[in-house]
């Protein structure tokens, strides 16, 4: 076997791997973490938590895919572990980078989430709020 098609099997069956290794750990550690942003709909969090691994799957995948193709062949062992290093290192990065983009934009959803929760009620008609609650009647 030529060892540029051996660099591919192996690029391709390391990626597949971390990619579902990767997905199945973000589904089942994330779903506590939908279900906080989404105010405990335990459906919806489901939904969306589904939604997301099947995004991620597509992009990962789809990403895998495209950079499979070597402009060079691999002619011994130092070039195969090159690029395969090379290869499953871009892999890695792209895998991180989605995974801190999903975090960061369901920490966004989750701190709006919590500032309409935590909205204080609105000025009375005078304008004036005493500091510890109203005062007692008669002052």
């Amino acid at each position: 076997m030529d060892l540029t098609v051996l660099a591919y099997v192996i690029y391709l069956a390391v990626s597949i791997g971390l990619t579902v290794w990767v997905a199945r750990t973000l589904s089942s550690n994330g779903r506590i973490f939908l279900a906080d942003v989404l105010h405990g709909d335990e459906r919806l969090a489901d939904a969306v938590n589904h939604l997301l691994v099947v995004g991620f799957y597509l992009v990962n995948l789809g990403f895998v895919a495209l950079y499979l193709k070597r402009a060079n062949g691999v002619e011994d062992a130092r070039g195969l572990f090159e690029a395969l290093s090379v290869k499953l290192g871009v892999v890695l990065l792209v895998l991180g980078v989605m995974h801190l983009g999903n975090v960061y934009v369901l920490n966004k959803i989750r701190r709006r989430g919590l500032m309409e929760r935590e909205q204080y009620p609105p000025v009375d008609s005078d304008g004036w709020t005493e500091p510890n609650g109203p005062a007692p009647a008669g002052v």
